[in-house]
């Protein structure tokens, strides 16, 4: 199976894609992923108008992955540990970028 077949087989042609230059990603909007946006890394790009930049995603998967090796893998309640991790990186993401960070929790009766 193919890269496109996997990628047609489980992201919607709706979707706004961000890859790298990597050959493998060739041919996306020609099977309908008209929101495919690239990087050069061979040109010495890495970030392209402050929309398109993957490292962001590399960092998410690496912070990740070495949470979850601290549990020697999760084998339930895998969304929540994804969830957690994506909610740490965010937080990670705004403290380094001096961003406030404010949380309104609403409490239902």
């Amino acid at each position: 199976m193919t890269l496109q077949a996997v990628i047609l087989g489980k992201v919607s042609t709706e979707s706004v894609i961000y890859s790298d230059g990597w050959r493998g990603y060739n041919g996306l909007v020609d099977v309908g992923y008209s929101k495919h946006f690239r990087v050069s890394h061979g040109d010495n790009e890495f970030a392209r108008d402050g929309h398109c930049h993957i490292n962001g995603i590399k960092s998410f998967w690496s912070f990740t992955k070495r949470r979850l090796a601290k549990f020697n893998g999760v084998s339930v309640n895998f969304e929540l540990h994804l969830k957690e991790s994506e909610w740490n990186s965010l937080k990670i993401s705004m403290i380094r970028n001096d961003q406030s960070l404010e949380i309104i929790f609403l409490i239902k009766d």
